[in-house]
C-alpha cells in the first residue's frame, strides 16, 4: 500500500485517528492550546482584513482543520463587539462537533464555496496524505508500507505528475534520499484560494523550502504527547512537514493576488506578540499588572520561540487586497 493510501485510511477512514474525534492537544503541543494570545493575534489580523475589505456586512471566518473549535471560540472572544456581530464563523472538520462549541459556529466537513474574509488553516496541510519516494540504484521508487507494522518496501516508479513535482520541488541527489510528494497539499491549498473571493488565507505548519529539504523526509507519529514511529494503523497521528513554497506557487496559479511566506516568529511579532518582559518598576507600582504582563511575555516567548512553535512557516495569500502591513514587523 502506498503511504498516501495508508495515511488516508489511518487518519480519515472508518474509525481513523481524526474521524473518531481525537483532540490534537491530547497528543502534541499546538499554538492554539499553548496560549489564547495566538487567537488574539489572529483577531488583530482579522481586523486588518476587515478594514482592507471596507467593513463588509458579512465577514467570513473559516478555520480549516478546526479540531476542538477552540481557535474560533478564542478569536470570537478577542474581537470587538461591533466586529463580532458581523462575523460568520465556520469550522471545517471531519471529527464530530464537540458539545462545547457555540451554536453560532457552523460545523461542516468542507469549506464554503465562496469566502469573503479570513481563512486559517493551522496545522492542517501536514495531515493531508501524501506519497513517499526514495531514490534507489534503479531510480526513484514509490515507497510501499504495511499499515499493520510500518514495514516498508520499494514499489513502482512515481507516476508522471509526481515525478514532475519531484523534479521541480524536491530533487533527489543520492541513493537513499527520500522525498514526500506534496502535490496533494498543493491541490488542497489551491482549492482554498479558489474559494476566496476577497480576503486573506493563512496556512500555519512545520515546513521547509527548496533550499532546506530534509534528505530523509519528515514522517512522524504522535501519541499522548510523545513522538512515536509513524505506523499508519490509526493508533497515532501521522504527519509530515509541508513544502509551503510549492503550496505558494499553487495558490498563485489559483488566483492569489499577493503572497508572503514568513515564520510564525516574524508574523506574530508583527501582530503584537513581542515577548518583552515588563519593566521591573511595574512590580512596585502594580504587582498584579506586573504578574499578568510577565505571564503574557512568557506565552509570547513560547509562541515565537525560533526552535519551537516560532519556527512554523506562515503562508499568507490574499485575494483583492494587499498583504496587511502588520505582517511586516521589520518594515
Amino acid at each position: 500500500m502506498t503511504w498516501r493510501t495508508a495515511m488516508e485510511r489511518a487518519l480519515y477512514g472508518q474509525n481513523g485517528f481524526y474521524r473518531r474525534g481525537e483532540r490534537p492537544a491530547e497528543h502534541f503541543r499546538t499554538s492554539v492550546h499553548a496560549s489564547p494570545r495566538f487567537a488574539a493575534a489572529l483577531a488583530r489580523l482579522l481586523a486588518s482584513v476587515d478594514t482592507a475589505l471596507g467593513h463588509p456586512s458579512r465577514l467570513d471566518l473559516i478555520d480549516i482543520g478546526a479540531g476542538s473549535g477552540r481557535l474560533l471560540i478564542n478569536i470570537l472572544d478577542a474581537v470587538p463587539a461591533d466586529l463580532a456581530e458581523r462575523i460568520t464563523p465556520v469550522a471545517v472538520e471531519i471529527a464530530p462537533r464537540p458539545a462545547e462549541v457555540p451554536s453560532r459556529i457552523d460545523w461542516r466537513t468542507t469549506p464554503p464555496d465562496r469566502i469573503t474574509g479570513l481563512v486559517v488553516a493551522n496545522e492542517w496541510l501536514d495531515n493531508v496524505p501524501l506519497d513517499v519516494v526514495e531514490l534507489t540504484a534503479d531510480g526513484p521508487r514509490t515507497v510501499l508500507v504495511d499499515p499493520a507494522n510500518g514495514a516498508e518496501s520499494p514499489g513502482p516508479p512515481p507516476v508522471p505528475d509526481d515525478r514532475d513535482w519531484l523534479d521541480r520541488w524536491w530533487p533527489l541527489a543520492e541513493p537513499g534520499d527520500r522525498a514526500e510528494i506534496g502535490r496533494p497539499r498543493c491541490a488542497a491549498w489551491a482549492s482554498v484560494i479558489e474559494r476566496l473571493d476577497a480576503g486573506l488565507a493563512v496556512a500555519v505548519d512545520y515546513s521547509h523550502t527548496l533550499r532546506s529539504r530534509p534528505p530523509y523526509g519528515t514522517l512522524t507519529g504522535y501519541r499522548d504527547g510523545a513522538t512515536v514511529p509513524a505506523i499508519p494503523d490509526g493508533s497515532c497521528d501521522v504527519t509530515a512537514h509541508v513544502a509551503l513554497d510549492a503550496c505558494a506557487t499553487a495558490g498563485d496559479q489559483a488566483g492569489a493576488t499577493a503572497t508572503l511566506l514568513t515564520s510564525q516568529r516574524e508574523a506574530l511579532r508583527g501582530l503584537g506578540l513581542s515577548g518583552s518582559r515588563p519593566p521591573v518598576e511595574l512590580a512596585h507600582k502594580d504587582p498584579r499588572a506586573y504578574v499578568q504582563a510577565l505571564c503574557a511575555a512568557g506565552e509570547d516567548a513560547e509562541l515565537t520561540d525560533p526552535t519551537g512553535l516560532g519556527s512554523f512557516g506562515w503562508l499568507i495569500q490574499t485575494a483583492g487586497i494587499p498583504v496587511p502591513g502588520v505582517l511586516h514587523p521589520n518594515r
